[in-house]
């Protein structure tokens, strides 16, 4: 198995790497101290700085690099992607800059996938052109939404259209003032089986009986002018040709968009990681108390050194995932045979940068659960993403079934 870049993609890499370090770190915390009032918009000062890195990023050839195994992509692999954007993943707002940024690389992928020529002309193209935004309506608030047959807005033929009622929330991305358009998961045939009773829907925002209730808040932060919405589907019409694929294939798209969605979210937390980890370094060399800097006191080389050895695995789990997403793609023009290795990595990735963000947090003190550093945004991301695309024990149920059907099989 082979875990290395190639040479393109050490290239690209390389190139991220740098712009990340000396163009997109340096602005992060201008950009996000930067508010007005009204927090659902970006000031002048936060549009400036995109538009200003996402033009440098496109002439430098480094957009849309997710595109791994699509057509016109950029020429590299899942383990070239993995490596690229853990890079990604040590400056807040370097997956927009480069236009891999979440929901919209899996919306786009859907699109792609799935797409009509209508829908990729009218929403693919500005997507891919980091002229609109996106948001992905699944999760809902009176269902337990891990499971995804348990979702309940109503999807209803109506004439020559579909009209739609029901709530969705955590539809990250809906608050931001370029988002244009949803894609909706809802229930279309309650009667069918299991998988094939939901079907998905694109939806433009500005439809009527499109309502946005609130931002929900992450750990208190309302991650604003981004953020997370409840938002309410009243009597919403959409034309007939509005459904992907058809009737009763929302679990198939599903499928087909949260696995790469899901690796990415574990490649950019190895490179918060390793944020974290530096970040540890530097203050418990440069702080002093009792006689010592605070990297010998209390443990702290011992919590160094596990650190360290957790990243180094949790990044061997997200390569080998990508790897087997690399092979099975290969073998059979899709990636389901990679699941349980997305599952493992889905696990083992957040929980491990989750420690090492704790660790940081508690070497820096007060200053560590302030507006002072990245520490306390990052702690409540990784937080987070144990539950974000399934929470952790529907991923150790994949990990637990393939194991049993290795057992099985001999």
């Amino acid at each position: 198995m082979d875990l290395s870049l190639t040479e393109r993609g050490r290239a690209l890499r390389d190139a991220v790497a740098e712009m990340v370090r000396t163009r997109i770190a340096p602005l992060d915390a201008e950009f996000h101290a930067d508010h007005v009032p009204d927090r659902w918009t970006h000031t002048p000062r936060q549009t400036e700085i995109l538009e200003t890195l996402k033009a440098e990023a496109r002439d430098r050839g480094l957009w849309n690099l997710w595109r791994t195994h699509l057509p016109g992509g950029p020429g590299i692999t899942t383990v070239d992607y993995a490596w690229i954007a853990e890079e990604m993943g040590r400056a807040w707002l370097a997956p927009e800059v480069f236009n891999c940024n979440a929901p919209d690389t899996g919306n786009m992928e859907v699109f792609a996938r799935y797409g009509t020529e209508d829908m990729k002309r009218r929403w693919l193209e500005p997507l891919m052109a980091g002229e609109i935004r996106s948001a992905y309506l699944m999760t809902e608030p009176d269902v337990a939404s891990s499971d995804a047959s348990n979702m309940e807005l109503r999807v209803e033929r109506d004439g020559d259209g579909w009209v739609l009622n029901g709530e969705k929330w955590w539809s990250t991305g809906a608050g931001d003032p370029r988002c244009k358009v949803h894609i909706v998961m809802g229930l279309s045939d309650p009667d069918a089986p299991r998988h094939q009773r939901h079907s998905m829907l694109v939806v433009p925002t500005d439809t009527p009986g499109v309502e946005v209730l609130r931002g929900l808040t992450v750990f208190g932060d309302d991650e604003a002018p981004h953020g997370h919405m409840h938002i309410r589907y009243t009597d919403v019409r959409v034309d007939a040709d509005a459904m992907l694929l058809g009737p009763g294939r929302g679990f198939e798209i599903a499928q087909g968009r949260l696995g790469p969605g899901r690796i990415h979210h574990c490649m950019r937390a190895v490179g918060m990681a390793e944020k974290c980890l530096d970040l540890a370094l530097a203050r418990g060399a440069a702080r002093h108390a009792f006689g010592s800097d605070l990297l010998h006191l209390g443990g702290n080389a011992e919590r160094i050194a596990e650190a360290r050895i957790g990243i180094d695995a949790a990044r061997l789990t997200c390569l080998r995932a990508a790897s087997e997403m690399d092979r099975a793609h290969a073998a059979t023009g899709d990636m389901k045979a990679a699941a349980p290795y997305i599952s493992a990595a889905k696990v083992l990735v957040p929980r491990v940068a989750l420690e090492v963000c704790d660790m940081a947090i508690q070497l820096h003190g007060g200053a560590g659960v302030s507006q002072d550093t990245d520490l306390a945004r990052l702690w409540g991301h990784l937080r987070t993403l144990r539950l974000v695309d399934g929470p952790d024990a529907v991923h150790q149920r994949t990990v637990f079934r393939a194991e049993r059907r290795r057992l099985r099989d001999g």
